[in-house]
């Protein structure tokens, strides 16, 4: 599967309803991972909605995170994780997900499909599978 195969994977989860945006990212991910889907699903379950709270940190993004932290067994894990968010950052704007959704401004600058699409992408181009 292409690296854009899975990002268009992520979204379409994303927009069934099926997952959230963090399990929408790894379950695109999960070949990265020795995880089952469900394992994966659980684990990623609460952190949608910048934790629940729109102030706190994308949920793709920390999906993406945590499939980092699975594939290379924590080893140069923050490395892979800074570069991750800094690419992150560079296509959707901000991190956090009451930025990205205007919470406060009341401009969306990356909407969530989107926010799923450049966090597994993102993925990608860090771990080398672009």
């Amino acid at each position: 599967m292409t690296l854009e195969e899975r990002a268009e994977m992520a979204v379409e989860l994303k927009n069934s309803g099926r997952c959230n945006c963090a399990q929408a990212v790894v379950a695109a991910l999960r070949d990265q991972t020795e995880l089952s889907p469900e394992q994966l699903r659980n684990l990623a379950s609460g952190f949608c909605a910048g934790m629940g709270t729109l102030e706190a940190t994308c949920g793709a993004l920390i999906g993406a995170g945590m499939v980092v932290g699975l594939n290379t067994q924590g080893n140069r894990a923050l490395i892979y994780n800074r570069n991750l968010l800094e690419g992150f950052k560079q296509k959707c704007g901000a991190v956090t997900c009451g930025d990205l959704k205007g919470v406060t401004t009341g401009q969306v600058i990356c909407p969530c499909s989107e926010c799923v699409r450049n966090a597994v992408m993102t993925y990608g181009e860090v771990m080398g599978l672009a």
